[in-house]
């Protein structure tokens, strides 16, 4: 038999559809494949209408009218005229015209597994008894084809999901990087149920929840977008523990879920993760507008795929959680010998020049040690930011967005000058891995804000720009001339340096009179050096 060589459930379904037409002189054919609780379809496969004229009828059919004829009684049924039949719900508004009608039930597994339907005749106002009898024969033999194809496509299945498995407790074993092993496990749900995209959500702190790595499609503007907790379906499923599938997002009341919002979700999926203290986060699997509805299958895979997912998760925030405390170790000691002995020898060298200018009567001298004196008070000022940065306690108990709040609020506090902070708090998970470096930069431009720009106001922003995030301190001081000698202590060159180190770059404008912007890009998701 034809379809005897057919394995893929897909490309059976799709052959089927094309040897029915061939076989009764159809124009338009299409198979509907029943949902779970069989009262209505999950997938409609056609044959005989081109993608632009399926684009332009819109959503697929739901099992209405004399499609929902077949599925409430499974008996092959016959029509001259579709409109002049009672049960008939009509046509969309971009629909072709069809007429005569020839329908037949398909078995699988001793159930209805979907529905053969014909139309349009060719050649003739109506379909006969004999088309009628070779379509039942083909639909028979169809769901001998359909049980094989699904059983491999079950074997299949379960063999993508124990590989899919394997492969991330392998990369644990291995140590993989954090985001390397979050990022596996999502593009790996994606595949296991052939969705066009997939998502993690997981709560940031006190900022709510967050997609916090997404595969597929429209990944780059997903990836990072905050997540209301109230108003969506990943913090309903958080709050819940029960999974919720979706048949097009579009149309579902929960409209800020940011998946949704993107406009070209369809058929979709969200599964709670759990973990050890209770539900971490969700798991959602989508496909485009338009694509092939999730069956019930695709759920329980899922949902056994999310548990594996979720001690993949927790062990990526035990490994980070492990690297910042090693960090923050190693920072604290450099930070306690850097107190310790260089700002110690340094200031005692301070106390003896002092001490030396005291005792002399050559003004020239005592000017120039007074100079000394004073470069060597600037040093111990620049060494104590340095060891501040070392110990990011700012950074280490809170968000980058309360970091660089309570920055800002230090330095208002401490020198007069009134801060305005803008920091879009999507960006918060994206540069979670050099937050510290981020807060260092901005220590360092507000602190010449301080020291040269005789300023009233300044503005601290971090947005995203052109996919890069940007870091932003301006003041409206008296600048200075970008094309001459930059003022002493500015620590521009630290700062590139930096910059540069994360893959990022510094731009500084300083109109003489007008304030001074001093820019930093960096890339979204930069990693520390």
């Amino acid at each position: 038999m034809i379809l005897s060589s057919e394995l893929s459930l897909g490309a059976l379904l799709q052959r089927l559809v094309e040897v029915a037409v061939q076989l009764t002189g159809a124009r338009y054919g299409a198979i509907g494949v029943i949902n779970e609780d069989g009262t209505g379809l999950d997938d409609f496969i056609t044959t005989g209408i081109g993608d632009d004229e399926r684009a332009e009828i819109g959503h697929l059919p739901q099992g209405r009218g004399i499609l929902g004829v077949l599925i409430r009684d499974a008996h092959s049924l016959r029509l001259r005229e579709i409109g002049a039949d009672p049960r008939s719900y009509g046509f969309p508004a971009q629909h072709p015209p069809m007429h005569s009608f020839l329908g037949a039930p398909v078995r699988s597994r001793g159930r209805v597994f979907g529905n053969i339907y014909l139309t349009e005749k060719q050649g003739s106002v109506e379909f006969t008894e004999e088309d009628e009898e070779a379509l039942n024969v083909l639909a028979t033999q169809a769901g001998v084809a359909i049980e094989n194809a699904r059983l491999l496509d079950d074997s299949e299945r379960r063999s993508r999901s124990l590989e899919a498995i394997t492969e991330i407790n392998a990369a644990i074993l291995q140590g993989e990087a954090a985001d390397d092993l979050l990022r596996r496990a999502v593009g790996s749900a994606r595949r296991l149920v052939a969705a066009d995209a997939a998502t993690v959500v997981l709560p940031v702190g006190s900022l709510g929840l967050r997609i916090a790595v997404a595969d597929g499609a429209y990944a780059a503007d997903l990836e990072g977008m905050p997540v209301p907790e109230e108003r969506s379906v990943s913090g309903e499923v958080i709050r819940t523990g029960e999974p919720v599938m979706l048949t097009d997002a579009r149309s579902d009341s929960r409209t800020d879920q940011p998946m949704v919002m993107t406009g070209h979700m369809g058929p979709a999926i969200f599964v709670p993760l759990p973990g050890q203290g209770g539900r971490i986060g969700t798991l959602a699997v989508s496909r485009l507008a338009g694509g092939r509805l999730f069956e019930a299958r695709d759920l329980t895979l899922l949902q056994a795929f999310a548990a594996q997912a979720a001690i993949a998760i927790e062990y990526a925030w035990a490994q980070r959680e492990l690297e910042r405390l090693t960090l923050l170790g190693d920072r604290e000691r450099i930070a306690r010998e850097l107190h310790d002995g260089v700002i110690q020898a340094l200031f005692a060298v301070g106390l003896g020049l002092q001490g030396t200018a005291a005792l002399l009567h050559d003004d020239v001298v005592e000017t120039r040690l007074q100079q000394a004196i004073g470069e060597i008070d600037r040093v111990i000022g620049d060494l104590r930011n340095y060891i501040f940065g070392l110990r990011p306690g700012v950074v280490s108990g809170a968000g980058l967005g309360d970091a660089l709040s309570q920055l800002g609020h230090e330095f208002e506090e401490r020198t007069g000058i009134t801060v305005a902070m803008d920091v879009d708090p999507a960006l918060e998970q994206p540069l979670s891995g050099v937050a510290t470096h981020v807060v260092q930069m901005t220590r360092e431009s507000l602190s010449n804000v301080a020291r040269h720009a005789q300023a009233a106001t300044c503005r601290v922003s971090l947005r995203r720009s052109d996919g890069r995030a940007v870091l932003e301190v301006d003041d409206d001081g008296v600048g200075f001339d970008i094309d001459g000698p930059a003022p002493a202590g500015l620590g521009l060159q630290n700062l590139r340096a930096r910059a540069e180190q994360l893959g990022g770059r510094l731009v500084v404008t300083s109109p003489p009179g007008e304030g001074t912007t001093v820019q930093v890009s960096l890339p979204i998701g930069a990693r520390p050096p």
